[in-house]
């Protein structure tokens, strides 16, 4: 008779914590134990990282005028210079 009909040659009865974690490796794929680490690190970063509203408001100063005083300097001068030469123009 051949012996591995007989006892179709199983791996033995082990529970995970007997073996290396290369056997883990190869149950779980070396994508899973990458979201498993992944994951773990994010769980051990939420307890550090605390987000809140700030609590005096965000004030954002524009001096939109000063931009609106320069253009209208440049088109005033501008037009001066082309009443005072027009000959160039």
């Amino acid at each position: 008779m051949i012996p591995h009909r007989l006892t179709r040659m199983r791996r033995g009865a082990t529970a995970p914590f007997m073996e290396d974690m290369s056997s883990l490796w190869e149950t779980l794929g070396e994508a899973a134990m990458r979201r498993i680490a992944v994951l773990a690190g994010f769980m051990a970063l939420s307890a550090c990282i605390n987000v809140n509203a700030p609590a005096e408001p965000i004030v954002i100063e524009l001096n939109i005028n000063i931009k609106q005083e320069v253009l209208y300097r440049l088109v005033d001068s501008a037009e001066q210079n082309i009443e005072a030469n027009p000959e160039i123009f």
